[in-house]
C-alpha cells in the first residue's frame, strides 16, 4: 500500500502518532570523524522532511559530540511554534565526560544529568520519546525504570523505549513497570534489515506480544541495500567503504534479489528494502538517515512502493536468518510435538515419527 509521511501510525501501545518513517539525525554535524554533514545541509534535510509531513525525529546525546542535538535545538528555536508539532526522540547512556564514572549509563543520577544536558542542547522543556541506548549491566533495571517514570511524572519526558537490549532484560523491565504501575515501554529501537534479521529470534516476538513498535536503525545495513553496491563493481563512496567494508558474497545474494525487484518495479533498492520492513508484522517504523538531501528523497520512495506477495516471499526466503537456540525448536518441530497431526489456529502438523511405528503404552 502506497503511503506518505503524513499517513501517521500510533507508536506501539500508546496514543503517540508518528510518521511511517522517522528521520535519523545521527549525521547532523561534521564532528567527530567527518562522516556527517554541514549545518546547512542538515537543515535542508530536516526542512524537507517536515514540509512533506514528517514529524518523528531521532537523535542521541553523543551523535556528533552533541552537535546533532544542538542543530535540532537551533533549528526549532529559530522557528517558533514548530517544535510543539514534532515528536523529538533522543537517547541516554553514552558518557560524554571522560574521567567521570557517573557521566553515563542508566543509574538515577546519570539519567537525570544526561536528560538535563539533552534538554539544554535541544532548547526544549521536554522529550517526546527517551530511549535507553544500551544495557547498563551495573545498574538494576528497576532503578532505571523508576527514574524514567519519575521523569515522565515530572513532565520532562512523555514516553520511553529501549535500544540494543536483550529480550529477557526488556521483558523484565516491562513486567516490572506494569506490575508497579510505572510508565511502560512503547517501542524498541533495533538493528533490522534484510541483511540483519536475527532480531526475529526473540526481540521481535516480544515486541509483537507486548504491543511495542519496532524502530529499525540501519534499515539499509550501512548503505549495502541503498543500490550503490553491485556485484563486481566498487562503490564511489570510498570514505564510507573504508569504514564499513564491502558486502560479502552471502550479502550480495540478497542485494542481487533486491536490485532485480527494484528494476522490475522501476524504483530503487533502498525503496524496496524499506518497503519490505514496512510490511513486517506489527508496527515497524524505520529510521531513514541522510548525509545529503538526495539520500532522503531516495529513501522516502520506500513509502510509494507496494511489494507483491511474491516479492515478499522471495525476499523472505533469500534473506532467511540463522536464528540461535531455542528459535529452531519453535517452528515445524514444535507443531509436530504439540498438535499430534491436527491443525490448530490454522497451523498444520505431522505426527511425531516414533508414534507412527508403535502403540503408546499407558
Amino acid at each position: 500500500m502506497s503511503m506518505s509521511l503524513d499517513h501517521y501510525v500510533t507508536l506501539g501501545r500508546s496514543g503517540l502518532r508518528v510518521s511511517p518513517f522517522a528521520l535519523g539525525a545521527m549525521t547532523f554535524g561534521e564532528d567527530p570523524g567527518g562522516a556527517g554533514c554541514s549545518v546547512e545541509e542538515s537543515e535542508k534535510i530536516l526542512a524537507t522532511y517536515l514540509d512533506l509531513g514528517g514529524n518523528f525525529i531521532d537523535t542521541a546525546n553523543f551523535y556528533t559530540n552533541g552537535h546533532s542535538e544542538s542543530i535540532l535545538g537551533d533549528f526549532f528555536a529559530a522557528r517558533p511554534g514548530r517544535r510543539e508539532h514534532v515528536v523529538l526522540a533522543s537517547k541516554f547512556f553514552t558518557n560524554l565526560h571522560p574521567g567521570d564514572p557517573n557521566g553515563g549509563g542508566a543509574g538515577r543520577r546519570s539519567v537525570v544529568a544526561q536528560l538535563d544536558e539533552t534538554l539544554r542542547r535541544l532548547r526544549t522543556d521536554w522529550i517526546d520519546l527517551y530511549w535507553l541506548h544500551n544495557w547498563d549491566r551495573n545498574t538494576p533495571i528497576e532503578e532505571t525504570m523508576r527514574t524514567l517514570d519519575d521523569l515522565v511524572r515530572a513532565g520532562k519526558i512523555r514516553y520511553i523505549g529501549f535500544s540494543n537490549t536483550p529480550a529477557w532484560l526488556t521483558a523484565q523491565a516491562q513486567t516490572t513497570a506494569l506490575l508497579r504501575g510505572w510508565t511502560p515501554l512503547i517501542a524498541l529501537q533495533v538493528e533490522y534489515s534484510l541483511l540483519a534479521r536475527t532480531v526475529e529470534g526473540e526481540i521481535a516476538p516480544l515486541a509483537l506480544d507486548q504491543g511495542m513498535a519496532l524502530v529499525p536503525w540501519s534499515p539499509l545495513k550501512n548503505g549495502f541495500l541503498s543500490g550503490k553496491y553491485r556485484r563486481g563493481t566498487r562503490t564511489a563512496d570510498s570514505a564510507r567503504t573504508s569504514f564499513v567494508g564491502e558486502p560479502t558474497d552471502g550479502e550480495f545474494v540478497v542485494i542481487d534479489a533486491v536490485t532485480e525487484i527494484a528494476d522490475d518495479l522501476g524504483t530503487t533498492a533502498a525503496a524496496v528494502s524499506l518497503a519490505w520492513l514496512r510490511a513486517r508484522e506489527g508496527t515497524v517504523v524505520p529510521i531513514v538517515g541522510a548525509r545529503r538531501l538526495e539520500h532522503l528523497e531516495s529513501n522516502l520512495a520506500g513509502l510509494e512502493v507496494s511489494l507483491t506477495a511474491e516479492h515478499l516471499r522471495r525476499l523472505d526466503e533469500v534473506s532467511a536468518p540463522v536464528l540461535g537456540y531455542p528459535a529452531p525448536l519453535h517452528g515445524a518441530l514444535r507443531a509436530m510435538l504439540q498438535f499430534g497431526g491436527t491443525t490448530v489456529d490454522g497451523e498444520s502438523s505431522t505426527v511425531y515419527p516414533p508414534l507412527l511405528q508403535s502403540d503408546v503404552r499407558y
